[in-house]
């Protein structure tokens, strides 16, 4: 069953659509099409407080596109989620109600832990975990969501404002860091021995570029010397060298940085990067609520 989401995030919007089916471990997501433009309505957000006039209309031109793209595909539904660079807006209501009136398009503004939490309903479609624990990163451009579960129990999740965005446009207090760093420690006794799950395309790329791309894992060393590469490259040694997109040529070393700084707090030694994200939680989330409503 074919289900669309758009994610507005910090970095870029995407518009997916997937397919939705059963399996024996639980609904599985199937990606049939994916679009993303870079608008960037974090640098915007996190430097002077709001979305400006050009960034504005490009949001509507691409919400404009994505309509007609959803009305050509006929999904059974579809859902959009703005996140960090959004609800910090100080002209987010009158962008969206500008959104709904020009397109048609209802976008509804996700915190950071509903965010996180979306997130972590992925969680049946991984398999070979070695330890009870999980812990889920998703990085993004303006913050990063944490979530741990044990087994496919849910236990706790929480966002914190540290994102690639953010962090190029230097609006990152020490505080919010140590927040995160204290946040993880009531999970010492299982550190060294959580499995652990990256989302978003940074850890995608680094993963393909510098991991085990066959089976999407990469090891704490071999995230530390993406690090520690990417970082002494200049950004036009990235695009040339690296074959980096100039919209991920910027944003992978902060990403780098903070999958890092997580995995050494924790003593994670491998991170699977199974290409999942926000937008594959929203559609598996309106296929388990049409499910419930018993419409399917």
């Amino acid at each position: 069953m074919l289900f669309s989401s758009i994610d507005i995030g910090s970095n870029a919007v995407r518009l997916l659509f997937a397919n939705v089916f059963d399996s024996k471990a639980g609904p599985v997501t199937e990606k049939a099409s994916l679009i993303r433009i870079p608008l960037r309505l974090g640098f915007d957000v996190f430097n002077g407080g709001s979305i400006s006039q050009q960034r504005a209309d490009d949001l509507v031109k691409t919400m404009l596109a994505f309509k007609l793209l959803i009305d050509v595909y006929q999904p059974a539904g579809y859902r959009a989620a703005a996140t960090s660079a959004m609800r910090e807006a100080a002209n987010n209501e009158l962008i969206l109600e500008r959104v709904k009136r020009e397109t048609g398009l209802e976008i509804g503004m996700i915190d950071g832990i509903e965010e996180a939490n979306i997130i972590s309903s992925l969680s049946n479609i991984f398999v070979n975990k070695n330890f009870s624990k999980t812990l889920y990163i998703d990085v993004g451009g303006g913050s990063t969501e944490l979530s741990v579960l044990e087994g496919k129990r849910f236990i706790t999740s929480n966002s914190f404002k540290i994102g690639t965005i953010r962090l190029l446009a230097d609006k990152v207090e020490d505080a919010e860091w140590e927040n995160l760093r204290r946040w993880l420690q009531q999970f010492r006794a299982d550190f060294g021995q959580m499995n652990c799950i990256g989302s978003g395309g940074n850890i995608n790329k680094i993963t393909k570029l510098y991991g085990h791309a066959l089976n999407n894992i990469i090891t704490f060393d071999q995230l530390v010397f993406a690090y520690k590469q990417l970082n002494n490259m200049s950004l036009t040694a990235r695009i040339e060298k690296m074959g980096l997109r100039p919209d991920r040529a910027d944003v992978i070393v902060p990403a780098a940085r903070i999958f890092v700084r997580i995995l050494k707090w924790t003593g994670i030694g491998t991170v699977i990067a199974p290409k999942i994200g926000l937008a594959d939680g929203l559609v598996l989330l309106q296929y388990k609520e049409m499910k419930e409503k018993g419409l399917i």
